[in-house]
């Protein structure tokens, strides 16, 4: 058994876990990605350079390795046809390739709902041709809200709500861009709480892994700032839940392997958004759920890839029996200077894990994507408002500091004007109409902060003692302490300026006013 590979696709961070796995079971791996320097490349048994999307390729290296491989797998990516139709062209377990294609092209799984009545919103499909139409008015109205996608990518890219006609070809467009194929999905928007929900799939008997929270801001995109593991929902709706998940992952034809479902609780009821035939991302089958459950999901689902009958399978559900945060923190545009508070962060209560994908020099973006974020915290504790405390706290420490005088923060930040009402992008503060027209005619004519002067005593009494915290999770008081410990040598600011790009943008936006100063 140890002389042979288990072929894992994708060398990501999201794989690391895949690649335990496979060692922890007494195989070697085979990654393959098409970036030889992705992070978990040097962890391989043996590395080869392969494109995810083909297929062939894939097919092609599974096949010549004989009898030496013993399973095809991937977690955290969306490449689980090419899983499929690699096994299926080398006999190993897996879903068929035609149930992972359902489970990977947004109008294919749609099209298997309707026929099986799973509730899922109305759609149709849209390419250019289809924004052509729109474009110069031969298309069929549609009406709104309405949610456009690419109908074969992940992490929200091209993925956006879209609320009335103006907004409708700027959306097709992008999504377009984002699409493989040029192939987009137009569907009705779904409103209420959303969920995802993690499975194993064994000889089509579904044990629910992992169900949690997901928290989704910052309309017209859907930006997940973290989940919660175990669900706050009540155990009736729960149950609704999984019934309509299971119903969907039996209606793609899913039976070996594993899937990953988001999922809403309407008005109507349970509706599907989607159903992949892989593990999820976003730190949740590799991480949080394993923290909370005490059950390694990943080998778990490896040895279903191995053709083997995990234990767990036996069972509707593993219970997540302690609390575990996953929470991102984000940044307004610009290039990274420096990072302060990584130790601060490493250090809070009952973190286990802080997770960066930006470094100095990095160019950063306001997210309008999964994948735009700057990085990620993971807590865990048997009480749940402590795991939250506690990732919440860890977020707050880490301030990323930007170049000063870029055009993007200029731009970004100069759009100052009750940004509430015109949507994304959103203050950092996120204050009301009738907050922020308090605060504009407070600070309006006020004397100017000095030089070297300390800025925590200059809280306009408008915003003094709300209990407000930008995105964040940093308080107005917090901000300024920040602003006066890692900046205590200033020269004079505006003080209308510097409280404006305090409320748009927290301690990001006043540090490069200082600095953009000097």
């Amino acid at each position: 058994m140890g002389e042979k590979f288990i072929l894992i696709l994708g060398a990501g961070l999201m794989q690391r876990p895949s690649i335990e796995a496979a060692k922890e079971l007494g195989y070697r791996t085979l990654v393959i990605d098409a970036n030889p320097n992705a992070v978990c490349v040097p962890f391989a048994d043996r590395f080869e350079k392969v494109d995810l999307k083909d297929r062939e390729a894939i097919a092609e290296l599974a096949l010549s390795m004989k009898s030496e491989l013993a399973a095809i797998f991937t977690a955290g990516t969306d490449f689980s046809a090419s899983v499929s139709y690699a096994a299926e062209k080398c006999g190993l377990p897996s879903h068929t390739f035609q149930a992972a294609l359902n489970a990977s092209n947004k109008v294919l799984m749609r099209q298997c709902f309707a026929r099986h009545n799973i509730p899922s919103p109305d759609f149709f499909e849209a390419d250019s041709a289809y924004l052509s139409r729109v474009e110069n008015g031969t298309a069929d109205d549609v009406s709104f809200p309405k949610v456009v996608k690419p109908v074969d990518n992940m992490g929200a890219r091209g993925c956006r709500l879209v609320r009335n006609q103006d907004e409708f070809i700027p959306a097709l467009k992008e999504a377009i861009e984002y699409s493989r194929t040029g192939k987009v999905i137009v569907e009705d928007y779904m409103a209420g709480p959303e969920f995802s929900i993690d499975a194993l799939v064994c000889n089509g008997n579904v044990t629910i892994t992992g169900f949690a929270d997901r928290h989704i801001f910052f309309e017209p995109y859907f930006i997940e700032l973290g989940h919660t593991m175990p669900s706050e929902c009540s155990p009736d709706v729960k149950a609704e839940l999984v019934e309509c998940f299971t119903k969907a992952v039996h209606a793609l034809g899913l039976t070996t392997g594993v899937a990953k479902g988001d999922i809403k609780y309407t008005e109507k009821g349970p509706m599907i958004g989607e159903i992949a035939g892989r593990l999820s991302g976003g730190y949740m089958s590799g991480w949080t759920f394993p923290y909370s459950s005490d059950v390694n999901l990943t080998k778990e689902a490896m040895k279903i890839a191995l053709g083997k009958i995990p234990e767990s399978t036996r069972s509707p559900e593993i219970q997540s029996m302690k609390y575990s945060h996953e929470r991102a923190f984000i940044s307004v545009p610009g290039k990274i200077k420096s990072i302060y508070g990584q130790d601060n962060a490493n250090a809070s209560p009952y973190i286990k894990n802080v997770f960066f994908r930006v470094k100095e020099g990095s160019d950063v973006d306001f997210p309008r994507n999964n994948v735009e974020k700057c990085g990620n915290v993971i807590t865990l504790s048997e009480n749940r408002q402590l795991s939250l405390w506690g990732a919440e706290s860890a977020v707050s420490q880490i301030v990323l500091r930007l170049e000063p005088c870029n055009k993007a923060t200029d731009d970004f930040l100069a759009d100052i004007e009750l940004p509430h009402e015109k949507g994304f992008p959103y203050s950092a503060f996120n204050l009301t109409v009738d907050e922020y027209s308090a605060f504009e005619k407070e600070i309006k004519g006020a004397e100017k902060i000095n030089d070297d002067e300390k800025c925590i005593g200059r809280i306009p009494s408008s915003l003094a003692g709300k209990k407000i915290r930008d995105w964040n999770y940093r308080t107005i008081e917090q901000t300024l302490s920040l602003f006066d410990r890692i900046c205590p040598n200033h020269r004079s600011l505006d003080f209308e300026k510097f409280w404006r790009y305090l409320v748009r943008g927290g301690i990001q936006a006043i540090l490069y006013y200082a600095d953009s100063t000097e």
